[in-house]
């Protein structure tokens, strides 16, 4: 569906016709102040037609234009679940960008796109108002950087130009300088076209942790032990990836210490959570590597772990499994103890995928 040559036409009527979360966007209206076009729908169109016309995107290879054009597409995926009108009567949307990147992730997983297609445009989708106002706010030299380790500075500038020329509104000139200046921010720093540099992986990892340190800031030059922290959907196949791939080493598994203490999924974890992290803890004092085998979809408890390797000084690798819906929910059927359909469900929505920013080494593995 994506535009191509020679006319570079939008079929918006198609994507409307095949995907209910497209039409969904015209029942959602704006506040005219930043939207007099009218709802998303329209609002989303219209940045697909800016995107198509724009020469900078057409010039781009067929894959950067497909990302692009998926992200854009998807860029207010969530405004309707979070549009609220306000007691004075504006119109607001409040986190749809972050709800909008966990939608994307699993739009793009049933779709069948890559993984690393996929993480790049849900996070174009996560950041694409950053360019907006990034250059006026504290921490634009370390989100920008967080940027070109997960989408790419110059791509998410792209997404927002076509959201800006997508619209109807009285500051687009304004705003759009704005981008111009997040690209020169981001040009400044050597990152504007790749990666931002960094004199290790553990002065990567130790700069995106701590929000008071330098690039350059001393960091142990030697780590102690590795930690691989696996992290995928149930029945993905991290348990066949252990035995398959996994180095022989000691492994820390919450399921394995619930079976082990007697208690229940769904009962009080309090106390498998202590177990994991004490079990953790002594590896990690032995300077002993081993397996973190536990789903992590949550960035916030997958923080917790390779936080807690890293204050150790550990190398930590995250590997990363997915294998197709369609695998996923054989497996999940054929397992002694399935996990419940609305439990998995809940989980796929909240389905944080892990980035470059989170630890040492990042490995993807598709084990369909």
């Amino acid at each position: 569906m994506c535009p191509a040559p020679p006319n570079w036409a939008l079929d918006w009527p198609q994507i409307e016709a095949r995907f209910d979360w497209a039409r969904a966007l015209a029942a959602c209206p704006q506040d005219p102040r930043w939207h007099a076009e009218g709802d998303v729908g329209t609002h989303t169109r219209m940045v697909l037609e800016a995107l198509a016309a724009s020469p900078s995107w057409r010039e781009r290879d067929m894959q950067e234009r497909e990302l692009l054009f998926a992200a854009s597409a998807l860029h207010d995926v969530s405004k309707p679940e979070t549009t609220r009108t306000e007691p004075d009567g504006r119109i607001t949307a409040r986190h749809h960008s972050e709800r909008g990147a966990l939608r994307t992730r699993r739009i793009l997983w049933e779709l069948g796109a890559t993984a690393e297609a996929r993480e790049a445009a849900a996070h174009l989708v996560l950041h694409h108002q950053q360019p907006f106002f990034l250059v006026d706010r504290e921490g634009a030299e370390r989100m920008a950087s967080r940027i070109s380790w997960t989408c790419g500075a110059a791509l998410l500038a792209e997404v927002a130009r076509a959201d800006i020329r997508g619209r109807t509104c009285d500051d687009a000139s304004a705003i759009l300088d704005n981008i111009s200046l997040f690209e020169e921010l981001c040009s400044g720093l050597g990152c504007l076209d790749e990666r931002r540099a960094f004199p290790s992986a553990a002065h990567r990892v130790a700069y995106f942790a701590d929000t008071s340190r330098a690039i350059d800031s001393h960091v142990a030059p030697d780590p102690t032990c590795e930690v691989i922290v696996l992290s995928g959907p149930p029945a993905s196949g991290k348990d066949y990836w252990i035995r398959r791939h996994g180095p022989g080493w000691p492994v820390v598994s919450p399921d394995a210490i619930r079976a082990e203490l007697g208690v229940a999924p769904k009962g009080e974890q309090g106390r498998v959570v202590q177990v994991c992290r004490e079990r953790a803890r002594e590896h990690l004092r032995a300077k002993q590597s081993f397996v973190w085998n536990a789903t992590n979809l949550s960035r916030r408890v997958r923080g917790q772990v390779l936080d807690l390797c890293h204050r150790y000084g550990a190398h930590t690798r995250v590997v990363a499994i997915e294998a197709s819906p369609e695998a996923v929910l054989e497996r999940n059927r054929a397992r002694a103890a399935p996990v419940p359909t609305a439990a998995l469900e809940r989980m796929l929505t909240r389905w944080e995928a892990p980035d470059a920013t989170e630890t040492h080494d990042l490995e993807r593995v598709q084990s369909d």
